[in-house]
């Protein structure tokens, strides 16, 4: 029996033996996570919880027990949206910025000391060097000899990049006094100041800290220099002195010498500054600038050269290999379509023409920012082919014989150029080449652009032109325009246009738009306060802009206009983005409506799932499915019908039309034009133009004017035209008209 046991022990230890590694391991890591759970949870004081109490007084015995309940899970609690129907409606105003509403401060704040003297000069180049870098700036004038502390002055000239960089990796939480450390004048102590010349920081904690002292410093210390005073009132009330190098991090800084110049500077101390001092002249502050600015470039090329190559080398342990290393190396691969409709198109150009044009015209010249775009990138490529190539071989451009261009939207602008060459050798040997050559102008850091402060308080004056054949929509209108502004309270307010025409509404004729102020008067009655107004107006043909003129005159200057047309439905988003994108004496809006196709032609849009059921033509981006079906549409960027603008900026391009066109000529443009063509010819704002998903009007047939321009006719008829319905559904309405034809 003995053996037996023996022969079975050793049959298991052998079936055991290769996983007996492992059982080892889990009961070691077991063991010694339970010895560690046991240290964490001992009798011993816990030193958070002493933290917690008065230092040096009696220890609260709840305090842990508070603790304890902290380190639970956090549970939101939800709180419902109620809205007292008793209380008056008040509307939120949000800020600008997210950032405002948290409270958040910006990580760098620069003070620069200037004089009347220099604040035209100096200051200026200051500011057109650094001011882009950082995202607040402020100029302090006065005597040089001003007590004001100052983060640097106007005659010395910062590296805002790595001054920046410097700045995020430094706590704002410690006192801190950085900068180029200097003893006091005609003394021997070891403290020392900053040299105002070389700039320094100075963190908020230490600032809240002197503010009191500031006042007994301005009355004890006497010192001709600012830097001076205020190394001197930091070591007096604080004993904190000035430190060249703070967590690692080094504060450098270079003195320039007289008469020196930038670019021939090559020492190390210079090449790694973050301030050079003195300056004197505005100019040798932009060539210090233009000198620092290809140090960084060059430096930023050498990090993407090194980085491709570590790319490269890493793309070989990959399971595509080299085959999936796409060009250039570090950028994203081009954009795959996934079916038809996704393919980019290729825009085909020449040095004096494109043949893709916003018009839709086949062939217009090539002018502007677009000219100057293809110029910028054959120059690029005959300088990166002279680069690879010499000194065997110099290239010369003869001519692009054919371009093409296209937008990635992963990547950023893409250009294949066909370009004839002259090559010419080492010995003179000249040869004509013709060579293809791709370029990538690559997408770069997505930046906000400047623009004016507005806010979504501004009041907007809706203005709604209606002509007889429009007055039977228009109580449909009026009533859309109380469930989604007045029943809100939005701040808007509107007035109704009348277009009479000769002999319509003349005495003892009834009035077409009776029933418009008859619903007009109800709205006022159901919301009191509420007042409509209306302009009655005779034409015998009335065009968009005389009847702007009539309203323009009735309005302040600064009053916001979003005109409208009877089919349209705003609503407070879509007042927001008026306000929002129109800016005075800045930029008009003129949004673009999504259109319903014709509903003879467009059939309805089957419920989901429905069997045998084809792809829907597209739905109105604000349509409710919970309504029923509705028709497909598209966006008509032929209608200029609705727009938002200030009343000056109109004003402004009004008084420019009559001065430079007179008499007959001013009549015909004024009956031609619309409104966002004066704005397009005689103004100098920026015209934004942007599809509104909240504007969707009904189908409807648009009353093209002769009189109009042949350009604005065109677009007119284009306008119903595309209206009418999706290819595929005039496609079938053709073939159903032959069928019927046919028998």
């Amino acid at each position: 029996m003995a053996g037996r046991t023996i022969m079975r022990l050793s049959s298991l230890l052998a079936l055991l033996r290769p996983a007996l590694p492992l059982i080892l391991g889990l009961s070691l890591g077991c063991s010694l996570s339970l010895l560690r759970v046991s240290w964490i949870q001992g009798e011993g004081e816990d030193p958070c919880v002493e933290a917690v109490g008065e230092p040096g007084g009696p220890q609260n015995p709840d305090s842990r027990t508070r603790l304890d309940q902290s380190d639970e899970d956090f549970k939101p609690r939800i709180v419902p949206y109620y809205r007292d129907p008793n209380k008056p409606y008040k509307k939120v105003l949000r800020t600008r910025y997210i950032q405002t509403e948290l409270g958040s401060r910006e990580r760098l704040l620069v003070a620069v000391l200037t004089s009347r003297a220099t604040l035209s000069t100096l200051a200026v180049a200051v500011n057109r060097t650094v001011a882009h870098h950082f995202p607040r700036l402020l100029y302090f004038t006065g005597q040089r000899g001003a007590r004001t502390p100052a983060g640097m002055q106007d005659d010395t000239y910062v590296q805002a990049p790595r001054l920046a960089a410097l700045a995020g990796h430094l706590s704002i939480n410690q006192d801190l006094y950085l900068g180029r450390a200097e003893e006091f004048i005609g003394t021997g102590e070891q403290a020392r100041y900053c040299h105002g010349g070389f700039g320094y920081l100075l963190s908020r904690s230490l600032l809240l800290r002197l503010r009191p002292h500031l006042d007994g410093c301005r009355g004890d210390i006497l010192s001709a220099r600012p830097d001076e005073w205020l190394g001197r009132c930091l070591i007096d009330s604080l004993g904190i002195g000035c430190v060249s190098q703070h967590q690692g991090q080094q504060y450098r800084s270079f003195e320039l010498a007289k008469n020196r110049d930038p670019e021939k500077e090559g020492s190390s101390a210079f090449l790694s500054a973050f301030a050079v001092h003195p300056v004197s002249e505005g100019t040798l502050m932009y060539r210090l600038h233009k000198r620092f600015s290809a140090l960084e470039l060059e430096r930023a090329y050498s990090e993407i050269e090194q980085l491709q190559a570590q790319i490269r080398n890493l793309t070989v342990l990959t399971p595509e290999g080299e085959a999936g290393l796409s060009w250039p190396i570090g950028l994203p691969a081009p954009f795959t379509p996934h079916s038809r409709f996704e393919v980019l198109g290729w825009d085909y150009f020449t040095e004096q023409h494109t043949f893709s044009c916003a018009d839709g015209a086949p062939k217009c010249p090539l002018q502007g920012a677009s000219r100057a775009d293809v110029g910028d990138a054959v120059e690029t490529a005959m300088e990166q082919l002279n680069r690879r190539y010499q000194p065997r071989l110099r290239f010369q451009k003869q001519r692009l014989l054919n371009g093409y261009r296209r937008f990635d939207p992963a990547r950023g602008m893409e250009y294949t150029l066909d370009l004839l060459l002259e090559a010419v050798t080492q010995r003179g040997h000249r040869r004509a080449l013709a060579r293809r050559v791709s370029l990538l102008r690559p997408l770069s850091r997505v930046e906000i652009l400047p623009m004016p402060y507005v806010t979504e308080a501004t009041r907007v004056q809706l203005v709604l032109p209606l002509l007889v054949a429009e007055a039977a929509a228009a109580p449909a209108f009026l009533e859309a325009f109380a469930a989604s502004v007045l029943e809100p309270r939005e701040h808007a307010l509107l007035t109704l246009l009348l277009v009479y025409g000769p002999r319509e509404g003349a005495r003892g004729a009834p009035d077409p738009f009776l029933g418009v102020k008859a619903a007009a008067a109800e709205l006022e009655r159901r919301y009191p306060g509420t007042r409509l107004a209306w302009l009655a107006v005779r034409a015998e043909a009335p065009s968009q802009v005389r009847l702007m003129d009539v309203v323009s005159k009735k309005h302040p200057v600064d009053t916001l206009f979003f005109l409208t047309t009877v089919w349209t439905r705003p609503g407070p988003e879509v007042l927001n983005r008026c306000r929002m994108n129109a800016i005075s004496g800045w930029q008009a809006f003129f949004p673009v409506h999504f259109q319903e196709f014709n509903p003879a032609l467009a059939p309805q849009r089957s419920p989901p799932g429905a069997p045998g059921a084809g792809p829907d033509p597209p739905s109105p981006p604000g349509a409710d499915p919970s309504r029923g079906a509705s028709v497909g549409g598209r966006f008509d960027r032929q209608a200029s019908a609705e727009g938002c603008f200030y009343n000056a900026d109109y004003l402004a391009a009004r008084a420019r039309l009559a001065g430079e066109l007179a008499g007959q000529e001013e009549e015909e443009a004024l009956e031609g034009l619309e409104v966002m063509d004066v704005f397009l010819r005689f103004s100098g704002l920026h015209l934004f133009r942007a599809v509104e998903p909240g504007l969707v009007q009904k189908f409807s047939l648009r009353d093209c004017s002769p009189r109009l321009s042949e350009e604005l006719y065109h677009r007119c008829r284009l306008s119903n035209l595309e209206g009418l319905g999706g290819r595929a559904q005039l496609a079938m309405a053709l073939f159903e008209q032959e069928q019927a034809n046919s028998t």
